[in-house]
């Protein structure tokens, strides 16, 4: 990275410097220069509300975790339960409609 050794002085009033401070503050950017280079060149800043995709990998590491155990269950007795496998497809069905509405509201960004 190079050294920022360039100036910009921006005189703002206190309305505007408290709105700015709303929008770091919105944004979780604790930094005001870096907030200032990143509108200032992108002209805008996404704070993208991931919790959607944390249910996603919860449900993921669930799904794997059951796989694993009915695996181990199916070459332990060398049969497997039909009521694991309703379940675990109603997972994977919980998963697609997940992954469905969180490409959805991506695809709304702009």
């Amino acid at each position: 990275m190079s050294v920022r050794e360039h100036w910009i002085n921006v005189r703002v009033n206190p309305e505007e410097m408290a709105r700015i401070r709303e929008k770091q503050k919105e944004l979780g950017i604790r930094n005001t220069g870096a907030y200032m280079r990143k509108m200032a060149m992108d002209g805008y800043c996404v704070n993208l509300d991931l919790s959607d995709v944390a249910q996603v990998s919860t449900l993921l590491r669930r799904c794997s975790n059951n796989l694993n155990q009915y695996a181990k269950r199916a070459n332990e007795s060398g049969s497997i339960y039909a009521e694991d496998i309703r379940d675990l497809q109603k997972r994977l069905d919980e998963l697609w409609e997940m992954q469905k509405l969180i490409l959805k509201r991506l695809s709304g960004i702009r």
